[in-house]
């Protein structure tokens, strides 16, 4: 039996946005602050394991530095002085910074995802915590595959044209939400359980359940963004 899938109609939504308030630029700022500073995963990994070191500041300065100059010509998404998109089933082309700024954005999805899925998994049905390792050997050829993928334009939002996205960006949108909604609820239960096996398969179990539940929520459009746009409808994206 098909999910019933809310959808955004046609007229639904009449005001049309033609330029960014200041507000709303420097609100989307932060976004892509956090996409590029956990580029680096073992850094990431560290900091979340043993707390803030002069490597992550130093990370983060340069992020700073360089989304603060993206920002300021209106190279990343939702900072712009005007949305470039705003119909979404319209062929036009997408530009280099999009591209970039959403495949570095999947990359973060997918490995952090991957990964901590993979090492939870492993410490419920071993015993054994094996995560560090996980990431030294893992992270980097996963990210690196990701890039490829936007690279070669395979990725929804990193394609050539923006023509599909009345449904791509809610791929993009579902992702994120259940994976940062099992990545909050697994810190909290880092955080709370004390050690041990029953611990581990707890965490491993909420942790799926999360990916899952989200997951679907989004499927069928009950989260913010997660609706397909039907085609025709004039609505502006970031």
């Amino acid at each position: 039996m098909p999910l019933p899938v809310q959808v955004e109609y046609e007229g639904q939504r009449i005001k049309i946005r033609t330029f960014n308030k200041p507000h709303y630029r420097v609100s989307h700022w932060p976004i892509w602050i956090w996409v590029f500073f956990l580029a680096p995963g073992p850094l990431t990994f560290d900091l979340f394991a043993h707390g803030f070191s002069r490597g992550n500041f130093t990370w983060l300065v340069c992020v700073l530095i360089g989304t603060g100059i993206a920002g300021v010509r209106g190279k990343l998404p939702g900072v712009e002085p005007a949305p470039y998109i705003l119909r979404f089933t319209e062929d036009r082309p997408n530009p280099l910074y999009r591209k970039v700024c959403y495949t570095f954005a999947w990359a973060d999805v997918v490995s952090f995802a991957t990964l901590n899925f993979t090492g939870l998994a492993y410490a419920a049905f071993t015993g054994v915590w094996r995560m560090r390792q996980i990431y030294d050997y893992g992270y980097f050829p996963l990210y690196g595959t990701v890039l490829l993928l936007g690279a070669l334009g395979i990725l929804p939002r990193v394609r050539r044209s923006t023509k599909g996205e009345g449904t791509e960006r809610r791929y993009f949108y579902g992702s994120v939400w259940a994976v940062t909604f099992a990545q909050t609820l697994e810190l909290i239960l880092w955080k709370a359980l004390p050690p041990g096996r029953t611990a581990d398969i707890a965490k491993f179990s909420a942790y799926a359940v999360a990916l899952i539940v989200v997951g679907l929520c989004a499927v069928m459009g009950r989260l913010p963004r997660t609706r397909p746009i039907v085609p025709g409808e004039y609505f502006t994206g970031d």
